[in-house]
């Protein structure tokens, strides 16, 4: 098994070098947000002591080629995350899981991945710090979150989640462990989170030394927001925070547009999720009356929060400009039209994870994805990028034929995207990227 997923491993690479060369060869000048970053970092790099000693030709084709390397590392760390939430044994190093090298292929990594952009440097660095923690290297799970806060200043929710992942983990298989009220997450109701508030005081004493690393993080980062005068590095007049609501729904709603595999290939197939969908909408009285006060307050956060933000009014160059003018703007009442839409691929993504999970482990992610998502004013799958690949870690029971066939729609996806955007230039627009 080991020889067979490292020459798959080898295609994933060498298809993925092959992509990067036909981007050089195609798009030879910066694009989109390259020209911010090309021009600090050829500065750089014709400064350090790597180009004086070795000759290294700094250019556009070895920036991207950097950003490509995070990407052949990919599969390797997200072989040690699903090994964690599927509590297997790892396989060698060099031998990424097949499941691993599906999710490398995620369409947004795997774009921004050919790209001078800190989109997959990023994604690679935050998860690596999430596999530090879960082997209990906390300190050098602290270092790798320093790391990844250079990429995004938003990361340190992400080191956070790394440190809370790993001791849920611990608590949940430990036994005697102070009294933590953490049941399991389907069978689970209000009563138990609120039990599982008042019980965390418990096991302070023992989760506080692991969280030393942590915050000495947060402690500098605190510093940094202090000495920078906001979160944001660079331009902060394109990056003001805002309290975007509707951006937790499109989430949602992009999470199963993109992941259906994950959400329908599990034990018992579609019905099964259908059933239990429905079930936890209208299954009862109660359950009905819940849905009907949801979705009444989506309704008042959709007619109060939406957003509708200059870039993507205005920039032709994206798809989500053409989603935005197209479906949402079509008529007043058709954001309102997917308040369902987005409650049932909510509860099957909750069924989905939760299934494996305690209550605070499927509730931790959600929580942190709140600061995250709520303040960026902008629709953007890019910002989809960490939580997703976090979200999908989660999910340990697809079938064999559902991560095949998650691979395949990966794959028609970023064929046809690629495709778009460097043969399909037009004059006047430019071309089309997420």
């Amino acid at each position: 098994m080991s020889s067979d997923t490292r020459i798959l491993y080898l295609v994933y690479c060498g298809v993925a070098v092959a992509v990067l060369k036909e981007f050089n060869v195609v798009v030879t000048e910066p694009y989109m947000d390259e020209p911010f970053h090309v021009p600090q970092a050829l500065a750089y790099c014709r400064a350090v002591l790597l180009h004086r000693v070795f000759m290294f030709k700094c250019n556009l084709a070895l920036l991207r080629l950097t950003t490509t390397l995070t990407l052949f590392a990919l599969p390797l760390v997200l072989t040690r995350l699903l090994g964690f939430h599927q509590r297997r044994r790892l396989p060698p190093k060099l031998a990424p899981s097949i499941e691993a090298l599906v999710l490398s292929t995620f369409p947004i990594a795997w774009f921004f991945g050919f790209l001078y952009y800190t989109e997959v440097p990023s994604l690679v660095s935050v998860l690596c710090t999430v596999v530090a923690a879960t082997q209990n290297k906390h300190w050098f799970a602290g270092l790798l979150g320093i790391v990844s806060c250079f990429f995004r200043q938003n990361n340190v929710i992400w080191v956070l989640y790394a440190y809370a992942a790993s001791q849920l983990m611990r608590l949940r298989f430990k036994r005697g462990h102070g009294g933590l009220h953490d049941p399991p997450a389907l069978g689970a109701g209000p009563g138990d989170f609120l039990r599982s508030i008042t019980s965390a005081p418990k096991v302070l004493p023992e989760l506080l030394p692991a969280f030393t690393p942590y915050a000495v993080i947060l402690a500098l980062f605190g510093g940094f927001v202090i000495w920078n005068g906001g979160i944001v590095l660079g331009d902060k007049s394109n990056h003001v925070p805002s309290f975007h609501v509707p951006q937790l729904y499109y989430f949602v709603a992009f999470a199963a547009m993109i992941g259906w595999p994950a959400v329908l290939c599990g034990e018992g197939g579609p019905s099964k999720i259908a059933t239990e969908v429905i079930l936890r909408m209208f299954g009862g009285k109660r359950r009905r009356l819940l849905t009907i006060m949801i979705s009444i307050f989506m309704g008042i956060t959709i007619q109060r929060f939406t957003i509708h933000h200059p870039f993507i009014l205005s920039d032709n160059r994206h798809y989500t400009f053409y989603i935005w003018r197209r479906v949402f703007m079509l008529h007043a009442a058709v954001p309102y039209l997917f308040i369902p839409g987005y409650q049932a691929c909510a509860w099957a993504w909750w069924v989905r994870v939760a299934r494996d999970q305690s209550l605070l482990q499927t509730l931790i992610l959600p929580v942190l994805i709140l600061p995250t998502l709520l303040p960026t004013p902008l629709l953007e799958p890019r910002y989809f990028l960490v939580p997703y690949l976090l979200l999908r870690a989660q999910v340990v029971d697809v079938q064999p034929y559902g991560v095949v066939v998650e691979g395949l729609w990966y794959a028609m996806i970023n064929m046809a995207t690629t495709y778009v955007f460097l043969y399909k230039e037009r004059a006047e627009v430019g071309r089309f990227m997420w």
